[in-house]
């Protein structure tokens, strides 16, 4: 199967909102770099749907890897770079005509119990999309008691906050938390049962210390200003996201580059500086409807943005402006 994992041999991952995404950004044409290559689904939607070319990029060796297989079918058409969306620009070698992001993690790195992504699976605490630099297990037996319940709580929304980190710091000091299922457990200790139907109680946790492990914020908020600078006039940007913290974000970001906050007093003349930098598209994200959430219920969380590129100059924004979680990095073992 073209793309498929080698240790299942299926399709390790489902590229979310394509038709939607597709059929908003029409006519695909020219150069698009897809942000978050993964298992190819978007690059290889955009070559069918009319792209002339498609550069791939990925921080995940395992994607490229996996590609190596498959990417010779598209000759020229489809490029691979190992790096960061959140410098997408200088991957681009010229101005784009699209830039798609899927800021999901994909089937492929849950998938596998030895990245440390699920709790469903035992395995070692890593959680590194790049497979280099500090791990979760770094994090997590090494980040002072107050970060940890910061990170959960801004990153992944736990209520429950202090009483993990609390519980995690004691846990730690009789002996390392090394692998998935222990952190799982331990964190479903200090949570009440969930009810059928409900996530796993774990679920919020590894969510926020996979995004402070990966800089998954600060990546995203560089990435769409790479985006603005590397779209030409007419470019399209479309954005994927998984979960709401990550919609905030890229919603503000194009409110405040489209001009839709840029004047809160109608009759005060507009200011260059406020000049739109993006038209949008999609006036509202746009779900998954009933057939896909059918064929993929993946997708049951996911939204899609798309802004067009204008011909304004780009401009840096503070990252203050986007309410990115201001988090202090002290560490010490308490």
């Amino acid at each position: 199967m073209t793309g498929s994992d080698p240790e299942t041999g299926r399709a390790p991952h489902v590229p979310v909102l394509l038709r939607p995404l597709l059929a908003a950004v029409a006519p695909v044409q020219g150069v698009w770099l897809d942000g978050t290559f993964g298992a190819g689904g978007y690059a290889r939607g955009l070559l069918a749907a009319g792209a002339d070319r498609v550069i791939g990029v990925d921080r995940d060796p395992l994607a490229l890897e996996m590609a190596a297989g498959w990417i010779g079918d598209h000759g020229d058409r489809l490029q691979l770079v190992a790096g960061t969306f959140s410098e997408l620009d200088q991957h681009a070698g010229g101005l784009l005509d699209g830039v798609v992001l899927d800021l999901g993690i994909s089937s492929m790195q849950i998938d596998r119990a030895e990245r440390g992504f699920s709790f469903q699976k035992d395995g070692p605490l890593d959680m590194r999309m790049s497979q280099d630099g500090p791990s979760a297990a770094d994090l997590v037996n090494t980040a002072d008691e107050t970060v940890l319940a910061d990170v959960l709580y801004h990153y992944g929304e736990e209520r429950a906050s202090r009483r993990i980190a609390h519980a995690i710091v004691a846990a730690r000091a009789v002996e390392p938390i090394t692998t998935t299922l222990r952190l799982a457990e331990l964190v479903a200790r200090c949570l009440p049962r969930p009810k059928p139907g409900q996530s796993h109680p774990a679920t919020r946790s590894f969510q926020a210390i996979r995004i402070a492990v990966n800089t998954e914020f600060d990546q995203l908020a560089e990435g769409l200003a790479a985006a603005e600078r590397a779209l030409k006039p007419g470019g399209m940007l479309a954005v994927v996201t998984f979960h709401s913290l990550e919609d905030r974000i890229v919603k503000r970001y194009l409110q405040l580059a489209s001009g839709a906050e840029s004047n809160a007093n109608r009759y005060a003349p507009a200011r260059a500086e406020d000049a739109a930098r993006f038209e949008m598209v999609t006036r509202k994200a746009v779900a998954p409807d009933e057939v896909e959430l059918a064929d993929n219920p993946r997708a049951r969380s996911a939204k899609l943005r798309v802004a067009r590129r204008t011909g304004v100059a780009p401009r840096a924004l503070d990252p203050k402006a986007l309410g990115l979680p201001q988090i202090q990095t002290k560490k010490g073992r308490r």
